[in-house]
C-alpha cells in the first residue's frame, strides 16, 4: 500500500530541513578545524569520524526501522542531530569537534531509512522519481543552509547585550541556529510525519531475518551479484565523491583565497545545480534512457567533473566541471538505489538501504583520508584526479545491469522452516 503525495511530501520536507541544518555548519567545519590546528589530513580525519559513527549504525538503523518502524528511527536521529549542533556550537579543541561529529554521524546512519521510507510509499515505477525528489529537497538544504550558517556567523559577532549582560554568540551562533531549526523539524515531524511499514513484530514467529553480519559479508563474497554490484557502485561513487568534496573547501581557500564569510556561496551554487538535476532533469532522463543506462551516464559525468575541477584556472570557469558533479550523483545514486530497491525483498529493504550505507559509510572512511594524505603531500589537483580515475573504473560493474535486473530477483529473506 502506497501513502498519498501529501505524507510523501512531509517525508521530503522533513529531510530537506535537517539537511538545511546540517549544512549550516558543514561548510563552517574545514575553517573551524584549521583555525584549531587541524592539517589537511586531520581534518579528513574529522570528516571520517562523521562515517565511522555512520557505518556502524546504519544496518542497525535499518534493522530497526524494520522491526519497529520507520517515524522512530528519524525522530531520535533528529533528536542525535539537534545535540550535535549544540556540541559544534561550544568545540574548542578538536576534541570536542570530533564529538560532535559522532554524534551526528551515529544519527546519520538513518539514511538508509529515509530511502526505505521513500520506497515504502511510491510505486514502483516512480521509486527513482520519488528519490530524486527526495534528494532535490535535501539539496535546497545545500543551497540555504551554507548561506543561513554564513549569515549566522555575522551576525553573531555583533554584541547583542541583554539588561547589560553581553549575549553575543560569536562562532556558537551557526551551531545553536542549527539546533533550533533541528528541533523545531523534530517536532514537525512527530505531529505531521506518519508510519509507513508494516513492521515485522506483526508479520509472526515463524518468519526468520537474515542480520546485518551475514548480509554485509554477502556482499563482500559474492560482488557480480545484482544487489552486491549496486552496492558496490553505490559506495565507490559516493566515497569518492564525499573525499573529494572534504577537502574541497581546503583547495578553494589555496588556489582561489575562499574564507568562512565566503564559502556558503560556492555550497548555494552547487546545492542549486542539484536542485535543478534532480527535480526538473531527472525524471525525464529516466524515461528517455531507463535506470541501467542512465546510472552509467552519471558515473561519466561525475568523474568528468572531478578530473577536470582542479584544472579550472579561474572561479567562472570552476562553475563548468563543478556543474556536471551534481548531474553525475543525480545521476547515478537515485537509480543504483531504485535499482536495489527491486532487486531485494520488500521485507528487507530497510536492511539492504542500511547495509547500502553502511559500504558508502566505509569509502566515506577511506577517501577522505586518502584524500587528506594525498593534497597534503602531492599537487592540490591529485585528490580529484585519483577520485575520478576510481569513479570511472565503477563503469565495468555497471555492464549488463539491465540483463542481470531481468533474470535475477535477489532474495534476502530465509525460507520459512
Amino acid at each position: 500500500m502506497h501513502a498519498s503525495p501529501s505524507k510523501l511530501a512531509v517525508l521530503i520536507t522533513t529531510a530537506g530541513v535537517d539537511m538545511l541544518g546540517t549544512l549550516m555548519v558543514l561548510p563552517l567545519l574545514p575553517f573551524y578545524a584549521t583555525r584549531l590546528g587541524a592539517n589537511a589530513f586531520l581534518y579528513a580525519c574529522l570528516v571520517s569520524s562523521f562515517s565511522v559513527a555512520t557505518l556502524l549504525s546504519a544496518p542497525l538503523w535499518g534493522r530497526f526501522s524494520d522491526r519497529y518502524g520507520r517515524r522512530p528511527a528519524l525522530l531520535i536521529a533528529l533528536g542525535a542531530s539537534a545535540i550535535a549542533y549544540v556540541v559544534f556550537a561550544f568545540a574548542n579543541t578538536l576534541g570536542v569537534l570530533f564529538l560532535s561529529r559522532l554524534i551526528q554521524g551515529a544519527g546519520g546512519g538513518t539514511v538508509g531509512v529515509v530511502q526505505a521510507y521513500v520506497v515504502d510509499t511510491a510505486a514502483e515505477k516512480d521509486r527513482a522519481r520519488a528519490l530524486g525528489w527526495l534528494s532535490a529537497a535535501t539539496n535546497v538544504g545545500v543551497s540555504l543552509g551554507p548561506l543561513l550558517g554564513s549569515w549566522a556567523l555575522v551576525a553573531g559577532r555583533h554584541h547583542l547585550l541583554v539588561q547589560g549582560h553581553d549575549l553575543t554568540l560569536g562562532r556558537s551562533a551557526p551551531g545553536l541556529f542549527a539546533a533550533t531549526i533541528c528541533l523545531a523539524n523534530m517536532y514537525f515531524a512527530w505531529r505531521f510525519l506518519r508510519e509507513s511499514h508494516v513492521t515485522t513484530q506483526h508479520i509472526g514467529p515463524h518468519v526468520r531475518f537474515v542480520y546485518p553480519r551475514s548480509t554485509i559479508w554477502r556482499v563482500i563474497r559474492d560482488p557480480t551479484a545484482t544487489a552486491a554490484r549496486l552496492i558496490w557502485i553505490y559506495a565507490i561513487g559516493l566515497g569518492a565523491f564525499v573525499g573529494s568534496t572534504a577537502i574541497l573547501a581546503l583547495f578553494l581557500a589555496k588556489r582561489f583565497g575562499v574564507t568562512e564569510a565566503t564559502i556558503g556561496y560556492f555550497f548555494a551554487y552547487v546545492g542549486g545545480m542539484n536542485i535543478v538535476a534532480r527535480a526538473v532533469l531527472l525524471g525525464p532522463a529516466v524515461d528517455r534512457f531507463g535506470e541501467a543506462r542512465l546510472s552509467r551516464i552519471g558515473t561519466v559525468l561525475l568523474a568528468l567533473g572531478l578530473i577536470l575541477l582542479p584544472l579550472a584556472p579561474t572561479l567562472p570557469l570552476l562553475a563548468i566541471p563543478v556543474a556536471l558533479l551534481p548531474l553525475g550523483t543525480a545521476f547515478t545514486f537515485p537509480c543504483v538505489t531504485s535499482m536495489l530497491s527491486r532487486a531485494i525483498s520488500a521485507d528487507d529493504r530497510g536492511l539492504y538501504m542500511g547495509v547500502q550505507q553502511a559500504f558508502g559509510g566505509l569509502t566515506r572512511v577511506f577517501f577522505p583520508l586518502a584524500a587528506g594524505l594525498l593534497f597534503d603531500h602531492f599537487n592540490p589537483g591529485v585528490p580529484f584526479w585519483a577520485a575520478g580515475a576510481v569513479v570511472a573504473a565503477t563503469m565495468f560493474l555497471g555492464f549488463g545491469l539491465e540483463t542481470a535486473m531481468r533474470a535475477e530477483l535477489v532474495m534476502t529473506r530465509i525460507p520459512r522452516s
